[in-house]
């Protein structure tokens, strides 16, 4: 009964909404643990259709004495939700029973980021006399110069590239394609690492028009580039906590700082919702508010009269 349901609630979620095998995966997942639950409660032999919303109460009731955080409270409802709109649509009497349900309260993370000096440190710590630094060059561009998702990064295909015209098609979430500009120095770099290095490359068959490459000739892991990404910054004496996705934030912070429209921003990084983009006039305000304490003469005549009270 349930395995059947969930059986074609990710097929629905693949082929009709085109999800990530990642994505499918979560929501899936989140779906199996509400089964579980129920299997496990005295409303066991109720079907999906049948559920009522003091049943999904229960549930997160359990998550919240387990101690689950509220974000992955919060992720799992919404697996839920996707999971009552699609029986909805198969069935046409049933009501979401989660419709009323509020989201728990998560705090809103705000990523850390690179000054743009700390940018520049960390490309200079990286080595351009070998193979892997022309290669490492080129995709720390990319991963800044255009703002990449690690995932982007490694799938990014020769044929999805446009020199002459400065963009690059990227395949982001939900294998939805946009359109990026990249900088001169991304271009610059990749030309480099094609005719330096990789057109030298025996390149495996099923690589072949993945732009950049392990020594074995097959394309790159994630988690390949964030150990490349943490060893440069440690290099560089950054005591950051540095991931690729931060030089994402980075490119993101920058553009706002720099008076970037919001919605040019969101289509940059391929965000669904304006509201994920957001998060950056956040740390935009956070830098501006800085700059005001640190520079504003008000605050520095208040900082002179205290070091001469002081004295």
């Amino acid at each position: 009964m349930w395995s059947t349901e969930i059986q074609a609630f990710g097929n629905y979620l693949k082929i009709e909404r085109g999800l990530s095998a990642h994505s499918l995966d979560g929501y899936v997942r989140d779906v199996q643990k509400f089964a579980t639950f129920m299997a496990d409660s005295p409303h066991h032999d109720l079907s999906p259709i049948e559920l009522e919303e003091n049943h999904i109460l229960d549930f997160f009731k359990v998550l919240h004495d387990l101690g689950i955080e509220a974000s992955s409270q919060a992720r799992c409802l919404s697996g839920l939700r996707s999971f009552f709109q699609y029986l909805c649509l198969e069935n046409p009497d049933f009501r979401d029973p989660s419709v009323h349900i509020k989201s728990p309260q998560k705090g809103r993370h705000l990523p850390d980021t690179l000054s743009f000096d700390e940018i520049e440190l960390i490309l200079e710590s990286n080595d351009m006399s070998n193979a892997q630094g022309i290669r490492n060059r080129a995709m720390l561009e990319f991963l800044y110069g255009a703002g990449l998702r690690v995932s982007e990064l490694v799938n990014l295909k020769i044929s999805d590239i446009y020199t002459d015209l400065g963009l690059i098609k990227v395949r982001g979430k939900g294998d939805k394609e946009r359109l990026v500009p990249a900088g001169r120095d991304a271009f610059h770099y990749l030309k480099l690492y094609q005719e330096e290095v990789r057109a030298h490359m025996d390149v495996k068959k099923e690589a072949q028009n993945i732009v950049f490459l392990n020594r074995r000739g097959a394309a790159l892991s994630r988690v390949m580039v964030f150990i490349i990404c943490k060893d440069l910054a440690a290099k560089a004496g950054i005591e950051k906590t540095i991931s690729p996705h931060t030089f994402r934030h980075s490119f993101a912070t920058h553009l706002i700082e720099g008076g970037a429209d919001l919605r040019a921003v969101q289509e940059m990084l391929g965000h669904e919702s304006i509201l994920t983009t957001e998060i950056y006039t956040h740390l935009d305000r956070a830098y501006l508010s800085q700059m005001v304490h640190d520079f504003h003469p008000l605050n520095k005549s208040q900082l002179n009269n205290n070091h001469k009270f002081i004295d």
